[in-house]
């Protein structure tokens, strides 16, 4: 029996998704699990399995299409299986192409009921030749004018026939991942007024609490206690001091977040990717670490759900492992800031009149001005600073 596949709902949040590539073609045979489409949400590119054994008889939707949920995509039936009207009854309608203005940018201006068929190159060598394209009979398919009828024109008129050498330039399609990054961003930016605050952290401390952390966490769980998962529990601490600072702008609303989710910005195989830890202040530093581990994990294998992906309220993002000292970070809407931090370092600063070598780490808070003030932003990573500074008030 012919199954009709629709648009996934991958997550709570998720309207619409788009098709970023079909794994099978029309005429494959596939198995009920097997993946048969990548599918790109807001958040991340997912492989979709196929809910039914049989063969690909027709995609019903094109790569890059944006598609709602619950729409068909596909059919998917028997070899010899009738599906002619289920497949007529499924196809989109088609939509009136738009059109367009003749190109002239080459040549000069073809008259109204004359349009020049001629390739990119030939436009480009008429303009610098001051060749007439309308007066050009094409010999290419079609009636397309070539680079080599261009020149034989300009022969003819007397001007030189220099071949025209030009290099292409290098083209990388944007997709994927990284066209959701892009709006993503050009959105914040446009939206959000965005001011930063910057702050430089003495790490003494918070490193030897680390190298405690690690010695006993990894005895009993295994991992590693890495600077950002401490980090996200000295994020979690503080927004439970200033919860305004956890909340987003919603029309001519502030709507504050009653869970602390904390977003670790991880880079994966197609791009930059937000995976979330949950309830970041009711867990414990061990399974901060776990869960992190776990989300990169399935970050890099590709099997993330779009839900490990959502709902998080504020955002920690570390270059310091890639060599980085300062750096200001884009917000992560709808969240009202970003904390960028950069890597440890040691230097020398004054401690009661002397010159001491101290691990110092610079941080830069990105904040939604629509939201919070200057003010609330500072007293609000100067209660990082001091956490960072005396982690032994996590355990008040």
């Amino acid at each position: 029996m012919a199954t009709v596949v629709t648009m996934p709902k991958l997550g709570l949040t998720m309207t619409e998704g788009t098709i970023e590539k079909w794994l099978k073609e029309e005429g494959d045979k596939v198995e009920k699990g097997e993946p048969l489409v990548c599918i790109l949400t807001e958040k991340i590119s997912y492989e979709y399995e196929s809910p039914s054994s049989g063969v690909l008889r027709k995609t019903l939707r094109g790569v890059n299409e944006v598609i709602s949920i619950t729409e068909p995509i596909a059919i998917i039936a028997g070899a010899e299986e009738d599906i002619s009207n289920l497949a007529l009854s499924q196809t989109p309608a088609p939509q009136m192409k738009e059109e367009r203005p003749p190109d002239i940018r080459a040549g000069s201006i073809p008259s109204e009921d004359k349009r020049v068929l001629a390739s990119p190159l030939a436009k480009k060598i008429a303009l610098e030749k001051g060749v007439d394209l309308t007066k050009i009979v094409g010999t290419g398919p079609g009636g397309r004018i070539t680079q080599d009828d261009v020149l034989k024109a300009a022969q003819a008129s007397g001007k030189p026939s220099v071949p025209v050498e030009i290099s292409a330039p290098e083209v990388i399609p944007v997709s994927g991942i990284r066209r959701t990054i892009g709006q993503r961003m050009s959105e914040s930016k446009k939206n959000i007024p965005h001011f930063y605050l910057s702050i430089e952290v003495e790490m003494s401390k918070f490193m030897e609490l680390r190298r405690q952390l690690s010695e006993s966490i990894g005895k009993e769980k295994g991992v590693r206690v890495s600077v950002t998962d401490l980090l996200v529990k000295v994020v979690a601490h503080a927004l439970q001091k200033q919860p305004l600072v956890n909340s987003t702008f919603e029309g001519q609303h502030i709507r504050l977040c009653r869970e602390i989710n904390i977003g670790v910005a991880m880079a994966g195989r197609d791009g930059l990717i937000v995976p979330v830890i949950r309830r970041a202040n009711e867990c414990s530093i061990g399974e901060i670490c776990s869960r992190a581990k776990d989300l990169n994990q399935r970050l890099q294998d590709g099997t993330l759900s779009l839900d490990d992906v959502t709902g998080g309220t504020f955002t920690l993002s570390n270059l310091g492992m890639y060599g980085i000292d300062l750096f200001t970070a884009i917000i992560n809407p709808p969240q009202c800031v970003i904390l960028a931090v950069g890597k440890v370092s040691n230097k020398p600063v004054a401690v009661n009149d002397q010159v001491v070598v101290k691990p110092m780490m610079w941080m830069t808070l990105s904040v939604d001005h629509r939201i919070l003030d200057g003010k609330q932003a500072a007293e609000f990573l100067g209660e990082i600073r001091n956490l960072v500074e005396n982690p032994h008030l996590l355990l008040a």
